[in-house]
């Protein structure tokens, strides 16, 4: 087995009010210089002015850049900034899309990359991985963890309940997904670690046993979710790539986003992926559906937003997504008459 270097954040602050500690947090990472904050044009007036000010009166100092997409030329604007600045640090405040473009931007740029995340809606938050349009198509690409992470509570648990519930899909997609790796493991002979995939298991495992709490939306939920998804961030780091927590399942969300005239949020199709490869494992997808629809995430096409003819076409060419990547779909993929079959019993479609 080749030799693996495990990178990991050197500090990890959840709970409320911890947006207050971000200035703290530099200092004891020993970040000194300029620092660019990236977020997005409504999250701006949620949290990124007040980080930008926090920073400030700590007499650090600080360049905002508002990210309006999630195309590879936002990360080379982000890029273009922090060199002109001689940036020390990229902070990314915002929801996946924005912690995306700055943890790629901080990759490119050899710089520290802290994650600040608004909203619990997918494990992007903690992973060494980002994934944006227009590189390597639209699967995830390699990246570096945060050196920090700082998840204020108070101001994820305002976020619309929409993305909590999407997060929670991405998370629960950690069931097919180490299926999928044991069987690469098994058929291709693929590297398997069984601590990393434990630990995307158990984090799985806890969303299921505290679904009927999750949309209650309060502390205890909020950190529930939000720790799952660092704990699965953190498995992807231990395992050296995102097999852990992706699989089919996230095979199919990618080819939807590229053939769906409006795809859904990336866990929402994950969560609805995870139901139709569970059913092809041959396991429970009635729990994964069931779970699902207790948390109030979507559980077919109507509630995606996205057509019954999406869907099959999505299954088909999946497994041309990541033709390096073995899951349960194989390397021919699925028929179209026996993606329509999966899709039918499981109840995606109609």
């Amino acid at each position: 087995m080749k030799i693996h270097e495990i990178k990991l954040p050197q500090q990890i602050i959840v709970g409320p009010n911890t947006i207050q500690q971000v200035g703290r947090v530099c200092r004891n990472l020993g970040v000194n210089g300029d620092i660019v904050i990236v977020t997005g044009p409504h999250v701006v007036k949620i949290a990124g002015r007040e980080v930008s000010q926090i920073l400030s009166e700590e007499k650090m100092e600080n360049t905002t850049y508002i990210s309006k997409g999630s195309e590879v030329s936002e990360v080379g604007k982000v890029e273009k900034i922090s060199e002109e600045v001689k940036a020390k640090a990229i902070i990314g405040v915002g929801g996946g899309r924005v912690i995306d473009v700055a943890k790629l931007a901080a990759y490119r740029r050899r710089i520290p990359f802290i994650s600040m995340p608004t909203a619990a809606s997918h494990d992007g938050i903690a992973s060494p991985r980002a994934s944006l349009k227009g590189v390597d198509g639209p699967a995830s690409i390699e990246a570096k963890p945060p050196i920090a992470i700082i998840a204020d509570t108070n101001i994820i648990m305002k976020a619309p309940y929409r993305l909590l519930a999407s997060g929670c899909g991405d998370i629960i997609a950690k069931f097919t997904a180490v299926r999928d790796w044991r069987l690469a493991h098994r058929l291709k002979g693929e590297y398997y670690g069984d601590y990393a995939a434990s630990l995307a298991l158990m984090s799985a495992s806890l969303v299921v046993k505290h679904a009927e709490y999750i949309p209650q939306m309060n502390i205890e939920s909020i950190r529930t979710v939000v720790e799952a998804l660092i704990s699965c961030g953190i498995a992807i780091c231990i395992a050296g790539s995102s097999r852990p927590c992706s699989g089919s399942e996230h095979l199919f969300s990618h080819a939807l986003d590229l053939i769906a005239e409006k795809p859904a949020l990336h866990g929402e199709q994950c969560g609805v992926g995870s139901i139709m490869m569970m059913y092809i494992h041959g396991g429970n997808w009635r729990k994964i559906k069931r779970t699902l629809k207790i948390i109030g995430a979507p559980t077919t096409a109507k509630e995606l937003g996205v057509k019954d003819e999406e869907i099959i076409e999505a299954l088909t060419i999946a497994n041309k997504i990541r033709p390096e990547r073995y899951t349960i779909l194989g390397e021919t993929g699925l028929s179209r008459e026996a993606a329509e079959k999966v899709a039918r019993i499981t109840g995606v479609i109609e």
